[in-house]
């Protein structure tokens, strides 16, 4: 990898931490835990349909890991790395098969996964079969987040692919 490419990622790694850091000051908007709008993914999926797979992997992983360090909330890394790495693969799988104005598509896909993914995580940790309950919540949730996420991801997309004065 070159340096301006890994300068790029760079930066645009700590743009997806503060967007996480500037959501987690908003109050919920509905009080279903887990239920959020996912501001840091829209720089994971314009990432993966910019540059790649393995780039838009370690945005991910910069983001999760340090969303947890900066919050103080370690025990939500095995929460959110569930769900991202669910999501990445979902949209990994579309990438190749969807257009740039389609992008939102795999960004809809992908907040379900990640919402099925913390979900299997805490079915996993807490031994309890009853969190199933919240499964038509958060996918219904995930269609209406990764739908908003998607749009501005294709935005950053369509913004980032336009060549410079």
């Amino acid at each position: 990898m070159n340096v301006k490419k890994l300068l790029q990622l760079s930066l645009l790694a700590a743009v997806s931490l503060i967007l996480f850091v500037l959501e987690n000051q908003i109050p919920a908007p509905v009080p279903v835990p887990g239920v959020k709008l996912g501001l840091g993914n829209v720089i994971v999926v314009a990432v993966l349909f910019l540059y790649g797979r393995k780039e838009a992997l370690a945005v991910l992983a910069v983001k999760i890991v340090l969303s947890a360090v900066l919050t103080g909330n370690l025990g939500a890394l095995a929460y959110s790395a569930a769900g991202g790495l669910l999501s990445w693969g979902g949209m990994c799988l579309l990438r190749g098969l969807l257009q740039s104005n389609q992008l939102w598509v795999a960004s809809v896909l992908g907040a379900m996964l990640h919402n099925l993914g913390q979900l299997l995580a805490a079915v996993a940790i807490a031994s309890t079969p009853g969190l199933w309950a919240y499964l038509p919540v958060l996918l219904l949730s995930g269609m209406v987040t990764g739908l908003f996420t998607g749009i501005a991801a294709q935005t950053v997309v369509k913004r980032l692919r336009k060549p410079t004065p």
